[in-house]
């Protein structure tokens, strides 16, 4: 009997490139894979319009979604994660020497108020430099890709034909999150940054998510065990990566070269898939959204993720 076949978006990566070039292999579906260039444009059809049966998806997008009712669920299989020290650009004549200095200025956000990379780095200027968010205008660049939400009074829209990069290389902008700029008057806002980032993994355990992978909902009502063969197939593929990492058979490049810092610091996987290994970022996540006027903070873990996925490790 042939397989139902189910559309999956998620870009080729060191953790699922075994699952794309087919390896490993769903035991209850085929995978008909979509390449959507850039990735983002895939959450928002997804968000907008339900486009695909199986995809990545940024992981604050996915819970702004879930709030609103949008009809699909995540699976704990967090297959990007990065470090977002390094996100926060500044003009050098801001007069800006830490984040907490940005209280009462205007910075620039890549896109929506709801970006992941921004929520990460608004939580850390809070948390480990002591900015008051509250204090800040926050400037968009673009829309959030879940239309309904309702960004706080004190993030705008940036004005129309004008470009973030120029905005903060003119000082319009005290700083700006998530853009790339090479200018002489442009620096990262953190000194050492990714070192900085890896000091806070060793000292709290901080190891930001990024993407995770969701299905509809529709699908996972009608097949009981998709939910855990997408979660199986995903953490079958990591681990072969894992594995080839763990053996020197990768070269330590990009998001390879991160994985194995990250193991060197912690002796774990890491690229942890499930629920247990990841509680503490997952709701410092939950933590920084609620406190930055996304979520309500009534959200409960239980409750993002498939059911039969819960106690799952990967």
């Amino acid at each position: 009997m042939a397989l139902p076949k189910y559309t999956l978006v998620t870009r080729t990566q060191v953790a699922n490139e075994a699952l794309k070039n087919g390896t490993v292999k769903p035991k209850t579906f085929e995978p008909e894979f979509i390449e959507v260039d850039p990735l983002i444009a895939a959450f928002r059809r997804m968000v907008r319009k339900h486009e695909f049966d199986i995809t990545e998806m940024a992981i604050t997008t996915y819970m702004a979604a879930k709030a609103y009712g949008k009809k699909f669920t995540a699976v704990p299989v967090f297959i990007v994660r990065a470090f977002h020290h390094g996100a926060i650009l500044v003009n050098k004549k801001a007069g800006v020497k830490s984040p907490a200095d940005l209280a009462g200025k205007k910075v620039g956000v890549n896109r929506g108020y709801t970006v992941t990379t921004g929520v990460w780095a608004r939580g850390i200027m809070q948390d480990e430099y002591g900015l008051d968010l509250s204090k800040v205008t926050w400037v968009l660049s673009g829309d959030e890709h879940v239309e309904e939400y309702k960004a706080p009074a004190n993030v705008v829209p940036m004005e129309a034909g004008k470009k973030m990069e120029d905005m903060l290389i003119s000082g319009e902008l005290a700083a700006a999150i998530g853009v790339s700029v090479d200018h002489p008057d442009v620096e990262v806002l953190i000194p050492n940054a990714e070192e900085a980032g890896f000091a806070a993994l060793q000292r709290t355990g901080h190891y930001p998510i990024n993407h995770l992978i969701v299905i509809k909902d529709e699908l996972i009502a009608a097949q009981p065990g998709l939910a855990t063969d997408v979660f199986n197939v995903f953490s079958e593929a990591k681990k072969l990566y894992v594995d080839n990492l763990k053996a020197g058979k990768v070269e330590l490049k990009g998001d390879a070269k991160m994985h194995k810092r990250v193991m060197d610091i912690t002796g774990k996987d890491p690229v942890p898939y499930g629920i247990a290994a990841n509680r503490m970022n997952v709701e410092n996540l939950i933590a920084h959204a609620k406190a930055q006027g996304i979520l309500s903070g009534s959200e409960r873990i239980e409750d993002l993720f498939a059911k039969e996925t819960l106690d799952l490790v990967g």
